[in-house]
């Protein structure tokens, strides 16, 4: 039995006990992270992460034995639960709500390495944001930040503000917050994307495919207009992902895309210093109305 399977102890946030097992088990070998460390790192992240987790229901990835392992998806919240772990019911699963720091380290401790929040809020159906999804075929994939520049000025010269996130694994997010006070739904927010997307795909076609089907892509970028629906999720940013760089999924500045970063140089070692000096980027972008280019497309 390794040194670290028998040791735990307890620690006390916002008045809550929490009991952390295997502090010393590494979590990112590669990288030296233990339990303890990924601790202390989601803490720092938590005010970044909260925000775009809260009062959504959450799916989880957690890996009991590190990065490199075995994983399983974590819908259902896990049995048993401290009594300050909230949940919510959606078609008959009882999904955990990560609303504190209480549970994202209740989280943490059973290795729930990745946070999947749905694209909407609970006991609604209308999109809490709008997201494009860029996906490359090949990892690494050099073109990556190239795409995310492409999408981005398609949608600044239809008047749109968006900001490109890292996944945090192979691919970038474009995500554009929205004026809640206009209704807009999954379905007109697909079909703007499907327009946005055909006409990138026609007029890169050496960079672009709509094509769903992995193995018939070749080494094309997929740009994923559909994974933005109901019920569906995405990575959340500020979420760690269980790759062997510990990376985050991270918004980024243009001017950074237009550098052409890599993306594991954001990861659980880097990010928090980033964010005392940038803070949150989504914040800064301001909520878009889309009514103009709806109307066009009617």
């Amino acid at each position: 039995m390794p040194a670290y399977a028998r040791t735990k102890g307890v620690i006390v946030i916002e008045g809550h006990e929490i009991t952390i097992t295997n502090p010393d088990k590494p979590l990112w070998p590669k990288q030296g992270i233990t339990k303890a460390m990924y601790l202390e790192k989601l803490a720092l992240l938590a005010p970044y992460l909260l925000p775009y987790c809260r009062n959504r229901h959450l799916t989880t990835i957690r890996y009991p034995h590190g990065e490199g392992d075995k994983s399983f998806y974590q819908k259902n919240c896990p049995e048993p639960a401290p009594a300050f772990v909230r949940t919510a019911q959606l078609d008959g699963i009882n999904y955990v709500v990560l609303d504190s720091l209480p549970t994202l380290l209740w989280l943490g401790n059973l290795a729930c390495l990745e946070f999947h929040p749905s694209l909407h809020y609970i006991g609604e159906t209308l999109p809490a944001e709008w997201l494009i999804d860029i996906d490359p075929s090949v990892d690494p994939e050099p073109r990556i930040m190239e795409a995310a520049q492409l999408v981005g000025e398609v949608l600044d010269s239809l008047g749109i503000q968006s900001i490109a996130k890292t996944s945090g694994a192979t691919g970038v997010q474009i995500w554009v917050p929205l004026d809640k006070t206009q209704g807009y739904t999954f379905e007109q927010l697909r079909r703007i994307g499907q327009l946005i997307c055909r006409y990138l795909t026609a007029k890169h076609p050496h960079i672009f495919t709509l094509e769903r089907m992995t193995k018939n892509r070749g080494s094309l970028i997929y740009l994923d207009y559909m994974q933005h629906w109901y019920g569906k999720t995405l990575a959340a940013p500020y979420t760690p992902r269980a790759k062997p760089f510990a990376t985050v999924s991270t918004p980024l500045e243009w001017a950074e895309v237009a550098l052409r970063p890599d993306l594991r140089e954001f990861n659980l070692l880097t990010v928090t210093e980033r964010l005392l000096h940038k803070g949150d980027l989504i914040a800064a972008v301001p909520p878009q109305r889309l009514d103009a280019v709806l109307d066009a497309i009617r």
